[in-house]
């Protein structure tokens, strides 16, 4: 009896203390060293970002999860508008013909095309419920839009007729359906969330420019609001979208040395405007097909900030995307005047963070301790936790830890609200760096068969090494190692060499990953 008394007794302490909260709500993650992939399903699941779902391979995206995925919409959409861009919706469903008047794009996306065939249910005479009325058959079968070149540019045939309408700049929010047999949060679903752009030219030069800028929108906001650099490149012709002349994209290491695809524009040519009959009249009166661009990201860019920046102990999320950049934890005695002063300063601080446009909480809730509260926010990483306790008030001060190192300083009341802004642009840049740190240590150039793979099984991450230019040997490195050609980096430093599998002659070093 004496022993149990004892053991609950170091129990409560170690509950009501922040490394105690720490150790207990730490043993509900898997160690990213263990299995990366099961850490990765813990933080979205116990960080509050996502659930499984009862429909197959597709997943809720709960509260604090789409508001990452609303600041993210909001800055991006931001930047659209301010390069010229407007939002425009269309439909969900597409015509199954329209896929098949552009032959590479329904190669590309047939197999995970889903269905509809009938527009309606009726009571089961037998009793089971409602069945598919066979009667209520469309004549025509409906795709649910895996992205929506064909719908649009059938829609473009009717908007465009002069250079007078040309640039044509629309960008659509809008989920779409790809159907997947492996899944995996934010990563890979069923459904998901994403952005389209698709653009129209009068010439081939202005959409090439349209797709460049807009790759270099992307980059531009992954490091400067995800904190999380990206090589900038053109994807080969194995690995291009369906339909494109050429691909861009943006790709970013993860902490596992996985690479992941960020995002991506599309140099079109003229192949959807052919396809539709898409034509314009130049100044000079002559008929001539539109130059098209599409570009998008999506909810996969959730995935991307979890697995650059995130711990053992949860989330770490850069300051200018958190839903939460700020929270302040009271620690209170059983004295009601120091619970006042505490919630008085407290108010003080929030009014200050409030008019600067900070995101914070003053956490005051009664029914949870503050050991829990601490272990709490770490889990769903906000940035920044402002400590007040009795001692604390007395001594005009708060202690203040950051996330993303867990260093603790103390700060003087006095002004505190006007510090924590620069104390978030720190750790803004102080995980930006640590990502680009990660990365140079874990991009390695190599020269021989052997190298290659040695370092692709035993130090993952970027491999950059000469490739003959075959889409054969491209394919060959992938079954043979699993290695895809991430990208070949924009303004490449040519140099000859001799491809790392065949010997044969190259001009220049491509970049090869694992990647999700």
């Amino acid at each position: 009896m004496h022993s149990e008394i004892t053991t609950f007794a170091v129990l409560h302490q170690l509950i009501d203390s922040e490394n105690g909260a720490r150790f207990i709500m730490s043993k509900t993650l898997t160690n990213r060293k263990d299995d990366y992939a099961q850490w990765y399903n813990d933080i979205i699941l116990k960080g509050g970002l996502a659930d499984y779902s009862a429909v197959k391979g597709c997943m809720v995206i709960k509260p604090h999860g789409y508001a990452l995925w609303e600041y993210m919409r909001d800055e991006l959409d931001k930047r659209f508008k301010e390069t010229g861009h407007q939002n425009a919706y269309f439909p969900l469903f597409i015509p199954k013909s329209f896929l098949s008047k552009e032959a590479a794009h329904v190669e590309g996306f047939a197999k995970e095309c889903a269905v509809v065939t009938h527009y309606r249910l009726k009571n089961d005479p037998n009793g089971g419920g409602v069945i598919v009325d066979p009667d209520a058959k469309l004549e025509e079968e409906l795709i649910v839009r895996p992205t929506s070149e064909t719908i649009i540019w059938n829609t473009y045939k009717d908007w465009i007729q002069s250079y007078r309408d040309l640039p044509l700049l629309i960008n659509q929010w809008a989920n779409v359906v790809r159907w997947e047999m492996r899944t995996r949060l934010f990563l890979r679903t069923t459904e998901f969330l994403w952005q389209e752009g698709h653009t129209a030219h009068a010439t081939k030069e202005e959409a090439i420019e349209e797709t460049k800028k807009m790759l270099d929108v992307y980059a531009t906001f992954a490091e400067e609001f995800m904190a999380m650099p990206v090589v900038r490149g053109v994807k080969t012709a194995n690995e291009r979208f369906a339909g494109a002349e050429d691909t861009y994209c943006i790709e970013a290491l993860m902490q596992d040395g996985k690479a992941l695809q960020a995002g991506t524009s599309h140099f079109l040519g003229q192949n959807f405007a052919k396809a539709f009959d898409v034509t314009f009249r130049d100044k000079e009166n002559n008929l001539d097909h539109v130059w098209a661009t599409s570009w998008g990201v999506s909810t996969r860019l959730v995935g991307a900030l979890v697995m650059a920046h995130s711990d053992d102990e949860g989330l770490v999320l850069p300051p200018k995307l958190a839903p939460l950049q700020v929270v302040i934890i009271p620690i209170f005695n059983k004295d009601a005047d120091t619970r006042t002063k505490i919630d008085n300063i407290a108010a003080d601080i929030m009014a200050t963070f409030k008019q600067a446009g900070i995101r914070a909480k003053y956490d005051n809730d009664d029914n949870t301790r503050p050991g829990f509260k601490f272990a709490e926010y770490e889990l769903k990483g906000v940035p920044v936790r402002i400590t007040l306790g009795a001692r604390d008030i007395e001594s005009n001060i708060a202690e203040v830890a950051r996330r993303d190192t867990k260093e603790k300083a103390s700060y003087q009341l006095d002004g505190i609200a006007d510090k924590i802004p620069q104390l978030l642009a720190n750790i803004q840049s102080n995980m930006y760096n640590t990502a680009l740190k990660f990365r140079a240590d874990n991009t390695r150039e190599v020269n021989s068969w052997e190298e290659f793979v040695k370092t692709l099984d035993e130090t993952p991450g970027f491999i950059s090494a000469h490739w003959d230019g075959t889409p054969e040997t491209e394919e060959k490195i992938k079954e043979l190692t699993k290695a895809t050609i991430r990208c070949i980096p924009l303004n490449n430093k040519q140099e000859d060499g001799k491809c790392v599998l065949t010997g044969n002659a190259s001009k220049e070093r491509v970049l090869f990953a694992r990647a999700y």
